[in-house]
């Protein structure tokens, strides 16, 4: 049966750090890799550093400096799609399918604004602008059971459950995981029937991050964790599921992303 394995990873830069992502193409081998906030133009991406290791298959949406989306896959992609959200011209969207076992699987990379420090849209552009996100990506994936084979992934900016973070109780009033964003955030996905792959196999009460701040001298010590990188299934590959790990010693490689990779496994 052939096993189809997609990792997410917003890498803070894809030229900055093209050694980690070469690392860790050489080290755990996904058929996908998605990579968020890549902050290049399409012109500027390291196509050579994907082609030799094997990853000659790419789509990119990029951006000079901010945001920038792309998908680098063994197998041939079909591009289907770039979502301009909130008509801000943002690259924060990509969409490509895979074949693989007889199906397609439709894989949608996004990256969610962060929104900012103050959780008040009244107050601050970047959460009103988050929350109309939100309200997008509810009325396109998020009302109705959503058909066919498709992943979502990405870094969604939310963690949405008590323990996907480090201290429920002090971090309630910080954007990420204020009740506001974790309520609409589970409607979106509980609106289109998305299965939280992550926290099925690593269910609450346990913890579970993808996230440690810079701001930390030591992160590893501290822990003080969020998960703000997720994976989603459509209700056609529940029985596919097989697996779903957070590479966390990537967050200690030199010069790393303040995020760690995620490889979710499908048996197809």
């Amino acid at each position: 049966m052939p096993r189809l394995s997609i990792a997410t990873w917003n890498i803070n830069s894809v030229r900055l750090r093209a050694g980690l992502v070469e690392h860790l193409l050489g080290s755990e081998a996904p058929d996908v890799l998605c990579l968020q906030e890549t902050k290049c133009h399409d012109a500027q991406f390291p196509l050579k550093l994907f082609e030799q290791a094997g990853y000659g298959h790419l789509a990119i949406n990029g951006q000079k400096g901010y945001h920038g989306v792309a998908i680098a896959s063994r197998l041939p992609l079909d591009l289907v799609e770039k979502r301009d959200f909130c008509g801000k011209g943002d690259a924060r969207h990509i969409a490509a399918s895979v074949a693989i076992g007889g199906r397609s699987v439709r894989i949608d990379n996004l990256y969610v604004p962060a929104g900012g420090d103050e959780p008040d849209p009244a107050i601050n552009d970047k959460f009103a602008h988050k929350l109309q996100f939100l309200d997008e990506l509810e009325a396109w994936i998020g009302a109705g059971a959503v058909a066919g084979d498709r992943v979502v992934v990405g870094d969604l900016n939310i963690a949405p459950f008590e323990h996907d973070v480090w201290s429920h109780k002090q971090l309630l009033g910080v954007v990420s995981h204020t009740p506001i964003e974790t309520r609409r955030f589970e409607e979106v996905r509980n609106g289109g029937r998305w299965i939280d792959v992550m926290r099925r196999f690593t269910p609450e009460p346990q913890k579970l991050y993808t996230w440690w701040s810079y701001r930390a001298a030591d992160w590893a010590a501290a822990n003080k964790g969020r998960r703000l990188d997720h994976v989603w299934a459509s209700p056609a590959l529940e029985p596919t599921l097989s697996g779903a790990r957070v590479i966390t010693q990537a967050r200690g490689w030199e010069k790393p992303s303040d995020h760690a990779p995620v490889i979710a496994t499908f048996e197809m």
